[in-house]
């Protein structure tokens, strides 16, 4: 062994050469048990995710949700995956079979190989082998998470677009410009954890957590969930497959076993974005403040950082489930407006901020200097809001504008079409009847003669 691999890492993340020499030196065989366990985390915490969110919605709406199969019903998922394979598979005539095909493959494959970045817990011995709870050590890894979060989207849009329906095309089209928009928002919003931490490597990211958690960077924590649940689709962000304009949106034309990838590709992505905002802001593995004071730090030893990792991912995890079951779905021209003209100067404004802030030696002066930028730039935008309400407020569009509103010159026919149509074949009808009494007044004079 190499002197880097008798070194012994208690309570901290071993650094990149330590990394880099440990996973180097792992055998095959424990290459291949890495990936198998992270190609079976998303499938595994869908099944569980789909139960959990089921019951916990049924309990906030006050009914019972699945309570049939299983003990307490919470064997339902792994019926729902034993019954989906089982279930006629439609295909449209209209549909691009080659790319019809190909879209499930290209939303699930990106959701299921982005968590081989995460970093898991420090330095454990697997079958007395000593290694680290990953499986890449990248130096550009938060990158590598953001863009297998991002391809997905492209499976989406060609899921629609091959489907051959309108409804779908629109749902495609709708996610491509989500996913522009809050993928913006999203990257804009690391920023901010990557200046503190000096690197884009996630363990080194999880390392210069080992005081404070970049918990204290709220504005970028704040505009990373909300742009995570934009970004996977979730309501109350759900506008590709709003059920109420869109019948299903992107996958209305998909059944059997297709619909269950996209089904476990939105699962996989909500693990794959609550992981990294676990690792950004919430320490990574590390244990909370009060538990890491316990034994020397000997909770953050072992595979109890296993533990409070997914512990943390579990809270944000909740915290979708919470969304789905308390707000109703925005309107696609707010959801918009979110992204682009909130988000996104927002995240802005933030980075300058934390940028003055590191490159600045702090005295009184700087600090009165800071206090009054903020105060300008905070003026600044209510009275930019305040305008734009004003501005709203005065004109009235006399069509409604592109809000589902009638118009005000609205005019109520007196008949529907249908009721025209129906009047116009009862008359026809009538003309074309023969008239009775004149032929039996024709008969009698007849009989008469």
């Amino acid at each position: 062994m190499t002197p880097l691999l008798t070194e012994t890492v208690v309570g901290s993340v071993p650094d990149a050469a330590t990394r880099a020499a440990l996973l180097a030196d792992d055998p095959l065989w424990l290459i291949l048990l890495k990936c198998v366990v992270i190609l079976l985390i998303g499938p595994i915490l869908t099944i569980f995710l789909i139960v959990w969110e089921r019951k916990a919605v049924g309990r906030m709406q006050n009914r019972p949700g699945p309570n049939r199969v299983g003990p307490g019903g919470y064997l339902q998922s792994l019926a729902d995956a034993i019954k989906l394979p089982f279930k006629e598979q439609i295909i449209p005539d209209t549909a691009d079979r080659k790319v019809y095909f190909l879209a499930p493959v290209v939303c699930v494959v990106p959701s299921l190989i982005a968590l081989s970045a995460i970093p898991f817990g420090p330095v454990v011995s697997i079958f007395g082998e000593r290694t680290v709870l990953q499986l890449l050590d990248l130096p550009v890894s938060a990158l590598v998470i953001l863009a297998c979060s991002s391809i997905g989207v492209y499976g989406i849009v060609l899921a629609g677009w091959s489907s051959g329906s309108p409804y779908p095309l629109l749902g495609g089209m709708r996610s491509a410009a989500q996913v522009i928009s809050y993928e913006i928002a999203m990257g804009l919003s690391i920023v901010a954890v990557i200046l503190q931490a000096g690197s884009l490597n996630l363990a080194d990211i999880v390392g210069a957590q080992h005081k404070a958690w970049f918990l204290y960077l709220v504005p970028s924590f704040v505009i990373y969930l909300i742009s995570m649940v934009g970004e996977t689709n979730r309501a109350p962000f759900d506008l590709p497959e709003a059920e109420s304009e869109l019948v299903g949106g992107f996958h209305t034309e998909y059944s059997s076993m297709k619909f269950a990838m996209f089904f476990l590709a939105e699962y996989v992505n909500m693990v794959i974005v609550s992981a990294f905002a676990t690792t950004l802001f919430l320490g990574g593995w590390m244990a909370p403040w009060p538990l890491s004071l316990i034994g020397n730090n000997v909770l953050n030893t072992g595979w109890w950082p296993v533990l409070w990792f997914f512990a943390k991912m579990f809270v944000l995890l909740f915290g979708f489930i919470w969304l789905r079951g308390t707000l109703p779905r925005l309107r696609y021209d707010q959801f918009m407006r979110l992204g682009w003209k909130v988000l996104v100067p927002l995240n802005l404004v933030w980075i300058v901020m934390v940028t003055f802030a590191k490159v600045i030696t702090w005295n009184t002066t700087t600090i009165i200097i800071a206090a009054v930028a903020i105060f300008i730039v905070v003026a600044l935008f209510f009275y930019v809001r305040a305008a734009g309400r004003e501005e709203e407020s005065e004109s009235i569009p006399v069509t409604g504008g592109g809000f589902p509103v009638p118009p005000l010159d609205l005019k109520v026919p007196q008949t529907t079409p249908r009721q025209k149509a129906l009047a116009k074949a009862e008359a026809k009808a009538a003309r074309r009847k023969p008239a009775a009494v004149g032929t039996a007044k024709e008969g009698a004079q007849d009989g008469v003669s």
